[in-house]
């Protein structure tokens, strides 16, 4: 089969920092599905890793990345029971395992659902990754409750990326929550709009931005951008016994102290976490697609593409590459083969 991949971490300029290449299709066994694949989508994690899974070494084979993906399976494992040959799925892959920028891929049925019926292939693409990214920091992280927390506010820091575009749409249609998003271009802006926030603020100045929406401090935040650059903002935006969650990671220690005299709870969020580990509830992330997809089909929530590029090829991988490392994107971007 055709993959796409590399064998040493190159800035995305450089020749060989995708390289096109034949290898081996992968067998079915166990939990797997093997899937043709129809469409991926990249999104930041790509990117990271390119840039750290082989620096200052040279792989022997390389490495293909990739998670977000939509296609047929082709085959099935002697345990799965969820799929049959012929499905119609989509997933956002384990970081473990090879990555879905290829012909074909193999993947744990307990994190694949059934694609939208609505959706075009590259619609469909992009939306696992960010969507059980969104979903779990709301409603597993956080734990948001509909009827409990309907009304109450949220902050979402980097509303017109792909985490939070759609995580616009869930707190808002889903949870019921009054959404603010941070945005500062007029393009951005109007983006934020289109998923469902109620009030767009500046990040340049985000303090003075969310107390001249109208707001003293928020129930909820959700940081999307930077830990660091942004913990002194949401300690002071932060409602007493509110919840701030976290996927950005942090290059240094967060001053969790700095939470104790308003008892607030800060939780990280991993999409990985389930597959990466093997939880015991490792199929919630089969449920999750599953009620995404019914969300999708019922016009509840919407795609987030932007961009659709066409083809697996390395040129295309290192166009979407590039556009990401800008930090400039708006909603997702698609590959269609």
């Amino acid at each position: 089969m055709k993959a796409i991949g590399f064998k040493t971490s190159l800035p995305i300029e450089e020749k060989e920092s995708f390289i096109e290449f034949e290898t081996v299709k992968p067998v079915a066994s166990g939990h797997d599905l093997l899937v043709k694949i129809d469409a991926i989508s990249v999104n930041p994690v790509d990117f990271k890793v390119r840039q750290s899974a082989a620096k200052d070494t040279v792989l022997e084979t390389p490495k293909i990345i990739g998670w977000d993906a939509v296609g047929i399976v082709q085959a099935v494992g002697e345990k799965v029971s969820l799929f049959e040959v012929g499905d119609p799925v989509y997933y956002a892959g384990d970081i473990t395992k090879q990555g879905s920028n290829a012909e074909y891929q193999v993947i744990d049925e307990r994190i694949v659902g059934r694609k939208p019926k609505s959706l075009s292939i590259e619609e469909a693409a992009v939306i696992p990754l960010t969507a059980l990214t969104a979903w779990e920091i709301l409603f597993d992280r956080i734990r948001i409750n509909a009827e409990k927390d309907k009304g109450k506010s949220i902050l979402i820091i980097g509303g017109a990326g792909g985490v939070g575009s759609i995580a616009i749409q869930l707190a808002k249609k889903i949870a019921g929550l009054t959404v603010i998003a941070t945005a500062s271009r007029p393009e951005t802006i109007e983006w934020c709009k289109q998923q469902g926030a109620d009030f767009v603020v500046d990040h340049k100045n985000l303090i003075a931005a969310v107390k001249d929406a109208g707001f003293e401090t928020v129930d909820f935040i959700l940081d999307f951008v930077d830990t660091n650059a942004y913990w002194d903002t949401m300690v002071e935006l932060i409602k007493p016994q509110g919840h701030i969650a976290s996927i950005t990671g942090s290059s240094e220690p967060v001053l969790l102290n700095k939470l104790k005299s308003k008892s607030v709870s800060f939780s990280w969020e991993l999409m990985y976490t389930r597959s990466m580990y093997q939880t015991e509830d490792m199929i919630e992330q089969h449920h999750i697609l599953n009620k995404v997809a019914d969300l999708l089909d019922e016009g509840v929530l919407k795609t987030t593409l932007n961009v659709t590029l066409n083809g697996l090829t390395a040129d295309n991988l290192k166009k979407a590459h590039e556009l990401l490392e800008s930090g400039k994107t708006i909603g997702k971007i698609a590959i269609k083969y």
